[in-house]
């Protein structure tokens, strides 16, 4: 037994009409045959709400003694017991009396459902447990009754029940919805027109949401590809300091303005490992961005805004977030910043924000593990500083009358070379102290402008010199190394980190993976490369990027896993170091591939299981239904060979026009047999080709009784690309079931109409119609509708017409009818061209 199937009435605030909605679709579903009943719903003593519930079958309550008083609960063993098809159940964030079977009464229906048995329900936007904080503020009123948002946002079908607040009001002024002596505390506190315009925005953008989320369904399922609305993708700019969050929250508020908003937010390091980021810090930002619903990424890259603006754009992202800088004024002398060079060079397809935070302008501070390799603009100014540095203080002290002595000099000689140590490293100390002593000799050590050094003491205080300007750039070195080696360990783990939970979860795909891959290592593209045995043609597994390589020696990096797996990248040489966080990624991507075909067979052993179910329906199918029109031919044609009996003429055409018709049923179901045995093994190889609607409908409706169809379909209609026979079977299979339960004298109309690239041909019946629960159901294989007799088919006409829809790249749904009824929508794809028009075949036909 499935699922059953959740609706939710959701309201803003109380005494809005949940209850009466809940009920009045109760009282249509049991006019229309379903089997409906009240598990429980309180009706606060409102006359109306009271009144809907005369009619309906009410399940008895569960009696429970708590604390000296008898309070009454749903009895879920007693719903359970009577199986119905649909109970109601008010209240879903309620919470049961101690002693009770759940505690919570969405807990109740969990267990409903989990039984098969559909659950209609209400439930107020105030209990749900995310918005708590917000109610609270708003109203003054903390609610202690929540239900999980998790377990609304689930339900098949959520319907918004408004109300203004000036109509709620007067319904609470007339004593509709509490007793009179509590009416006027309630519109002076909660109901307070302020209160309920809060609560009924609250509740208008969190269905909106949901609403968005049946949109993207229906494009999808409908294969629609023209934009319909902007969806906003905002990048986050983090640098792993404390203003991150802040950033975080901004860009969640801005994606929530705009349907189906999506927050990526970015991490960008040097390709040398050089960063200030605490991983700590990094590691909450991630958690948060993921809470909120984005995504995080980790980029490499040395010039971080040019590093920015690709991913924002190879991410379609329409707008980036970035912090104000923390740098200090007189720091802005070395450049514009991050912001104002993205912001600059971002165009008119990007719109930048910067956003204020408590840390602007307050400075970097120290870096928690500043270094690795000092990198170009550093390199550059420790060769400046120690090589033209000596050269001016050289100039400047010569012209300067005063005499410092040579101690002096060496000292301010010193302080250049330890300059250039900490800006460039070892080698511009090194140059910086040999230049240096050259200059000391020159200009300070008689005989002056001579090589030469007549007093020995002077020898010695220049070599010592020379030493201690050595021995302090090999020390600035070393911990320039020993630093970077530190912030490549700390960058190894976090990215071999991150992979380890993502093996935990299992929520990452090959793709994905390979992508990550790509971003890490700032490559151009990626492969994962397999083959069959040793000597054997190498193959694609996954791949992403443009032009991935096709063998592993094309690459410029290829990482072995195992004797027949390789992880080839493109894009650039990396060093020997990165090697050891690539194999880890290699052997991830390995087990993920496996994971996939496991994944995969588990997917085809579930479609052999399905496969094995509709052999053993169609055995059950065969033993009754297809024996119904055999026995029909047969008595008839016994009939006729009888010898004692004298047949008139019209006895004979009596009797031989039911062997006719036991024939064509019979003919019916057994083509439908064969067709869904073709898409059940997937044999069905439609060939597509253009052709007009009026061609192939008026052909399908031979096998229906004269005058019971309406046909319009207008000359200018534009042709469509299917498989005729596919078409003619798949039209003809909804136009008989639709007539099948079509009210006598009511005729059935099959219209066609445009949609975009798309054409819509619309099967309208005016019968019982189907409920929303069943739309779906009424697809599936060996399913017949409400009390359709057995010996009316073996149930699967409109599966059959599903897939050769399907087949042709269409869709086939149903829809209510306006008024009463089914619609059956037919979708199929349109030719390039738009078909001439043509004299030979009316608008208007009848059948």
């Amino acid at each position: 037994m499935g699922r059953g199937k959740l609706r939710i009435y959701l309201g803003a605030a109380p005494g809005v009409g949940k209850t009466y909605a809940m009920l009045s679709e109760a009282h249509r579903r049991v006019e229309r045959g379903t089997d409906c009943v009240v598990g429980f719903v309180e009706h606060h003593g409102r006359p109306r709400t009271e009144v809907m519930l005369h009619g309906l079958e009410e399940v008895g309550r569960r009696e429970l003694s708590y604390r000296g008083a008898v309070f009454t609960e749903m009895d879920v063993d007693a719903v359970l017991a009577r199986g119905p098809a649909v109970v109601l159940v008010d209240e879903l964030a309620h919470s049961n009396v101690p002693g009770s079977r759940n505690g919570k009464r969405w807990q109740d229906v969990a267990e409903l459902l989990a039984a098969g048995i559909d659950v209609v329900s209400t439930v107020n936007i105030q209990h749900l447990e995310s918005l708590g904080d917000v109610v609270e503020s708003i109203t003054g009123v903390r609610q202690r009754e929540t239900v999980p948002d998790e377990v609304v946002r689930r339900a098949d079908q959520i319907e918004l029940v408004d109300m203004s607040p000036q109509a709620l009001r007067r319904r609470m002024a007339h004593g509709n919805i509490y007793k009179s002596d509590k009416v006027d505390a309630a519109l002076s506190n909660y109901f307070r027109p302020g209160n309920l315009t809060a609560l009924r925005e609250l509740a208008l953008l969190w269905v909106a949401d949901r609403v968005d989320e049946y949109l993207q369904a229906y494009r999808g399922e409908h294969n629609i590809r023209t934009t319909w609305q902007a969806r906003e993708r905002i990048v986050v700019g983090i640098t792993g300091g404390p203003e991150g969050r802040t950033l975080i929250r901004r860009a969640a508020r801005l994606a929530e303005k705009g349907a189906g908003g999506e927050v990526l937010a970015v991490y960008i390091s040097r390709s040398d490992g050089l960063t200030a980021a605490s991983p700590k810090e990094l590691a909450v930002q991630r958690t948060l961005v993921e809470d909120m619903g984005g995504t995080f990424h980790h980029v490499i890259g040395d010039d971080i805004p040019s590093a920015l603006l690709e991913f924002a754009r190879g991410v379609n992202a329409t707008q980036i977030v970035l912090g104000s800088s923390r740098r200090k004024a007189w720091q802005y002398v070395f450049g514009p910043g991050v912001g104002a060079t993205v912001a600059r060079e971002s165009g008119p397809d990007l719109d930048v924000h910067i956003v204020t935070h408590e840390e602007a302008a307050k400075g970097r501070g120290l870096p928690v593990a500043r270094g690795a390799r000092l990198g170009r603009p550093r390199i550059i100014w420790g060769w400046l500083v120690g090589v033209a540095g000596p050269v001016v203080l050289a100039l400047t002290l010569s012209n300067v009358d005063a005499d410092l002595g040579l101690a002096n000099d060496m000292l301010l000689f010193l302080s250049l070379t330890v300059a250039a140590a900490l800006l460039g490293g070892l080698l511009p100390a090194l140059a910086s102290a040999a230049f240096g002593s050259f200059l000391l000799n020159w200009f300070f050590t008689p005989p002056l402008h001579r090589v030469t050094i007549a007093d020995p003491k002077n020898i010695v205080a220049i070599v010592i010199f020379v030493g201690v300007a050595v021995a302090v750039a090999s020390v600035v070195d070393l911990a320039a190394r020993r630093t970077h080696q530190a912030a490549r360990l700390r960058a190894e783990s976090e990215i071999l980190s991150f992979l380890a939970g993502s093996v935990l979860r299992g929520e990452t795909t090959l793709d994905a993976l390979l992508e990550r891959v790509r971003e890490t290592f700032a490559m151009e593209s990626v492969a994962l490369l397999e083959r069959a045995g040793d000597g054997e043609p190498w193959t694609c597994a996954g791949s992403v990027g443009p032009a991935p390589v096709e063998r592993p020696e094309d690459a410029d990096v290829d990482m072995p896993v195992g004797d027949h797996m390789a992880l080839a990248l493109s894009g650039r040489v990396l060093p020997a170091e990165d090697r050891r966080v690539l194999a880890a990624f290699a052997a991830q991507a390995a087990v993920v591939l496996d994971r996939q075909r496991l994944q995969q067979e588990a997917e085809r052993a579930r479609t052999l299981a399905e496969g094995n179910r509709i052999r053993t329906a169609l055995l059950a199918a065969v033993s009754h239904d297809l024996r119904t029109p055999l026995a029909a031919i047969k008595a008839a044609v016994s009939s006729l060979r009888s010898d004692d009996v004298a047949w008139s003429d019209d006895d004979e055409a009596e009797l031989l026009a039911a062997i006719e018709e036991g024939a064509d049923r019979l003919d019916n179901l057994v083509g439908n047999l064969l067709d869904m045995s073709r898409l059940q093994t997937g044999t069905v190889q439609p060939l597509i080709r253009e052709i007009d609607l009026d061609e192939v409908v008026p052909m399908a409706l031979g096998g229906v009784p004269e005058d019971s169809v309406g046909l319009d379909i207008p000359e200018s209609l534009p042709m469509v690309r299917v498989d005729p026979g596919l078409l003619e079977r798949a039209v003809a299979n909804i136009v008989e079931n639709a007539v099948k339960y079509s009210p006598e004298g009511q005729r059935v109309l099959v219209a066609a109409s445009t949609l975009g690239d798309r054409v819509e041909l619309r099967v309208v019946d005016r019968g019982p119609g189907v409920p929303d629960d069943a739309k779906d159901r009424i697809f599936e294989p060996f399913q017949r509708y409400g009390d359709a007799p057995r010996g009316a088919g073996v149930g699967l006409g409109l599966a059959v017409a599903r897939g050769f829809a399907e087949a042709m790249s269409g869709t086939l749904a149903a829809e209510d009818t306006p008024g009463g009824g089914l619609t059956m929508v037919l979708t199929l794809t349109a030719a390039a061209g738009r078909a001439r028009p043509r004299a030979e075949l009316s608008a208007q036909v009848t059948s």
